[in-house]
């Protein structure tokens, strides 16, 4: 008898630790399931001008992607801007990249290659242009700028698409009526502080740091970009229609704007790719930058403006379908 109840409780212990092991199974599996695959492999990131915001925002995205894709090896490439950004990732010199949504209309509507492939993963901050002067410049107005050096961004900037679109707006031809200085954010406040330039464009989130560090040291002011100007530069149409007018906050730049909001015109920023990147690591990549708003927003203010409510808005490009199964993931 004892012989047989000892058998017995043999067996319950058997099929007791059975079970077990399969609760534990359903639960590791619930909270991780096998087999879900991770992204991996290799991409690459294009940023923008050293000291830029662009490229200031990629180092610190950089960091928060290693962490969330452990298995996907990044590189980053700095440019001269959203114009050469698109065409890198058009025709797949890159993965990844800013651009604002005036330039990739711009893209789109030239034909040129790759262009049928962009898609869009977030709508990210606000750029602003700048038009910076000396405080004591007798520049008040665009229509100001005939005859002065100029700083308009580099050759493949989104600097110099929209600058160049301003003062054909305000009547000045930007090659006849002005001495033009391709040079990027890196270059120009130095130029403008030493007398090699009278003003300077710059488009970029709020603040740009080379801005600020330059407002520091030397005395300058923004000029206002207002009506009628905006509305002359909205009215040629095509690309146009993603400017809107804005206006800076007066804490923007203290030194600059000695307490008064500035009037200017802004233009989305957007996280693109194309359909040949695969929906695993763009899903992965959107939700990174999602979920690392606040952390980088504490060193690069713009970042801390990425919304998800308005993020999915990334016209004129159609969402990634990776991005797509994010957003439908996401809880606002």
């Amino acid at each position: 008898m004892l012989h047989a109840l000892s058998r017995f409780g043999w067996r319950r212990t058997l099929q007791g630790g059975a079970a077990a092991a399969v609760v534990l199974g359903l639960l590791l599996w619930w909270v991780s399931p096998l087999g879900e695959p991770e992204p991996s492999g290799s991409l690459t990131f294009s940023t923008g001008v050293r000291s830029g915001v662009y490229q200031r925002y990629g180092q610190r995205l950089e960091g928060a992607l290693a962490k969330d894709m452990p298995k996907v090896s990044i590189r980053l490439r700095t440019s001269e801007g959203s114009q050469q950004n698109i065409e890198r990732v058009a025709t797949g010199k890159a993965d990844f990249t800013i651009a604002t949504a005036d330039a990739v209309a711009t893209y789109l509507q030239s034909g040129k290659p790759g262009g049928d492939r962009l898609r869009g993963c977030v709508r990210l901050y606000d750029d602003y242009v700048q038009l910076v002067v000396p405080r004591d410049s007798g520049i008040r107005r665009v229509a100001d700028l005939r005859g002065h050096r100029v700083g308009v961004g580099q050759k493949g900037s989104g600097v110099l698409l929209v600058a160049d679109r301003l003062m054909k707006a305000a009547g000045v031809d930007p090659t006849e009526d002005i001495t033009p200085v391709e040079a990027g954010i890196d270059t120009m406040p130095a130029r403008l502080a030493d007398g090699r330039l009278d003003a300077f464009f710059w488009s970029g989130g709020l603040p740009t740091g080379a801005v600020q560090d330059l407002a520091e040291k030397f005395a300058i002011r923004l000029v206002p970009l207002e009506d009628p100007l905006i509305s002359e530069l909205q009215a040629a149409g095509g690309s146009t229609r993603h400017y809107r007018s804005a206006a800076m906050p007066a804490d923007a730049y203290d030194h600059a704007h000695q307490g008064m909001a500035v009037q200017t015109v802004a233009v989305a920023n957007l996280l693109i790719t194309t359909d040949r990147t695969d929906p695993l690591t763009t899903e992965a990549f959107t939700r990174t930058v999602i979920d690392s708003r606040d952390r980088i927003g504490r060193e690069v203010h713009a970042a801390q403006l990425v919304d998800l409510r308005t993020a999915i808005y990334t016209d004129p490009l159609p969402l990634h379908t990776g991005a797509q199964r994010y957003y439908r993931s996401a809880k606002p």
